[in-house]
């Protein structure tokens, strides 16, 4: 079992307030965060959901890749990309969607074993699992 840790400081009101998350476990660095960041430009700082896009999208890249390799077609690249979606839910606002999108270079794959195989990673990919409150979509193309 691992664990891996990221510490968030705040100072201010949520609207002109704006802190740094820090990435613990790695040591790789200390990114800022803002309201604004999240809900309309970055300008140069990160959001909740662009590190859940991070998670989501180099999770999906190891799942899929193992499950390829598991099927005796492992890849030979792949690329993910994951667009999570933030805004208005009820009263509030919340994660509404993700879009995973993938392109993999798959050396012997036929395209419905592949899409088979694309979906099972979705499913089972343990940044999905966490995410299942969320409607989870996949685009996934045989280069």
């Amino acid at each position: 079992m691992t664990d891996r840790t990221a510490t968030a400081k705040w100072t201010g009101d949520l609207a002109s307030g704006s802190g740094t998350v820090n990435l613990d476990s790695s040591g790789l660095g200390s990114f800022g965060v803002s309201w604004p960041a999240r809900t309309e430009e970055p300008n140069g700082k990160t959001s909740p959901e662009e590190l859940i896009a991070a998670a989501h999208s180099s999770c999906y890249c190891m799942q899929f890749s193992a499950l390829l390799a598991r099927a005796g077609i492992p890849p030979t690249r792949m690329e993910t990309s994951a667009k999570v979606e933030f805004g208005k839910v009820g009263e509030g606002f919340g994660i509404t969607g993700i879009l995973l999108t993938v392109r993999a270079e798959v050396p012997g794959a036929d395209e419905a074993k592949f899409l088979e195989i694309a979906e099972q990673a979705k499913q089972t990919c343990p940044v999905s699992a966490a995410l299942t409150g969320v409607k989870i979509e996949l685009d996934a193309t045989l280069a």
